[in-house]
């Protein structure tokens, strides 16, 4: 166990967690709703400090990240654990339905050893996923911060329901983000989330006030955050950020608790894209599904093709010094 780095001590050996925006007040032997935080006589601890279920090389496109570091390898770990009950979750087994961490006799390894992995690898990146990163804080800060003494870049995947303490903290040492913003309105979040929106989107801005790079994922799952106008205004909420966020759409296979509902259309995310594009945003992509051009990076200036991927390998790359080889506009995130 270690001892958690962002909580308040309360009367009655109570303990406030403030590490996301749920804020658990945690009872004394009581978990918070992550399930790996416990309050023990009055302190609060991290149950999965270095407890990692999930190793993992991957390409930086699989987080998906394609303005940071394109072509390059991750380093991806995860524990178990998430402050999210998402009903479509493709991890469910580490994230939600691990049961009691107890029961798990899990090895820990060391900041040091995820180090050494990432770089005898020839890894880019670390990447904190698969399971939301924040509620193994303490492990993810250690490493992140082992990670840039050595020269290695650090990105969380998340759902961004961190605190502004937790972002702030880890701020000298988060270079990228991807947000998975899961819908455009507060009913959502709180029927298939069990959390909020609010936060999430103060988050997406905070961050790049802190100079942290921000890419953005929307799940598209029919019936329930596809319909038009719903897409067409978290299009506008992700541009009234930066038109310079890249806004990947996925398409939705049948998983976990949302086996009954169908998978996404292409015909939907073809849309989603077209929204995004013309309301101004310069860099939309298609994820989850084989298109000709979804994963392409282009030119938001005179349309060139820059980047043409196939899956998560890059087959053509025309970008120079972070500039279109055409007309010479800068390609946001490049260079980072």
């Amino acid at each position: 166990m270690k001892e958690a780095m962002l909580y308040e001590r309360l009367h009655d050996d109570k303990v406030k967690c403030i590490l996301c925006n749920h804020f658990c007040h945690i009872d004394k032997s009581k978990k918070g709703i992550c399930g790996v935080r416990q309050n023990i006589d009055g302190k609060l601890y991290s149950l999965v400090y270095g407890k990692l279920v999930a190793q993992n090389v991957d390409p930086i496109e699989k987080k998906p990240m394609f303005n940071f570091q394109p072509g390059s390898l991750s380093y991806s770990i995860a524990t178990v654990g998430c402050n999210f009950r998402c009903g479509n979750c493709q991890n469910y087994s580490i994230s939600i339905g691990y049961g009691e961490i107890d029961s798990y006799t899990i090895p820990p390894v060391t900041p040091e050893e995820v180090v050494a992995e990432a770089l005898k690898y020839d890894c880019k990146s670390i990447a904190y996923t698969y399971t939301e990163p924040t509620i193994f804080f303490e492990f993810a800060y250690d490493t992140a911060k082992l990670a840039h003494e050595n020269g290695l870049k650090n990105v969380f995947v998340t759902n961004g329901f961190m605190s502004k303490n937790a972002i702030l903290k880890l701020q000298p040492y988060l270079d990228g983000v991807n947000v998975d913003l899961k819908a455009n309105t507060e009913e959502f979040y709180k029927e298939v989330c069990k959390a909020r929106l609010k936060p999430v989107l103060e988050n997406i801005e905070y961050m790049r006030e802190l100079g942290i790079w921000v890419e953005v994922t929307t799940l598209i799952i029919p019936t329930l955050n596809d319909d038009e106008d719903g897409l067409r205004e978290l299009a506008h909420k992700i541009m009234d950020i930066g038109a310079d966020i890249p806004w990947h759409i996925s398409a939705f296979h049948p998983m976990y608790k949302m086996l009954d509902l169908p998978r996404t259309r292409p015909t939907t995310l073809m849309l989603a894209r077209d929204i995004g594009r013309s309301i101004g945003m310069r860099y939309v992509y298609i994820g989850n599904i084989l298109t000709d051009e979804g994963e392409n990076t282009y030119c938001y200036e005179c349309k060139a093709l820059l980047i043409k991927r196939s899956g998560y390998r890059i087959d053509e790359y025309y970008i120079h010094d972070s500039k279109c080889f055409k007309c010479g506009a800068h390609i946001d995130g490049f260079g980072l």
